[in-house]
């Protein structure tokens, strides 16, 4: 992944991230539980339903270290079963 985060942030800092995945309650549990394996703390996503309710958006703001530490967190989220995509 070639991205310009060094460029645009200065580390480190507080980011936030969108996962969106399958309506499915576990959703929420298995984002948080990449984050504390990547970067500890105590997070609150905030979880919002689609329209039709097939999808939800679950949104954090994580402490990030470099942006590599951007990068794996991206990576790791996108690799969730349920996440469609990450934003």
């Amino acid at each position: 992944m070639n991205t310009k985060f060094d460029e645009l942030l200065e580390f480190p800092c507080r980011f936030p991230f969108k996962v969106l995945g399958l309506a499915d309650e576990r959703l929420p549990d298995l984002v948080v539980e990449v984050l504390q394996q990547h970067a500890p703390g105590d997070y609150s996503p905030q979880v919002r339903p689609s329209s039709k309710g097939n999808y939800h958006s679950v949104s954090v703001q994580v402490m990030v270290q470099s942006k590599e530490h951007v990068e794996l967190l991206y990576r790791e989220l996108g690799n969730i079963e349920l996440v469609k995509y990450v934003l």
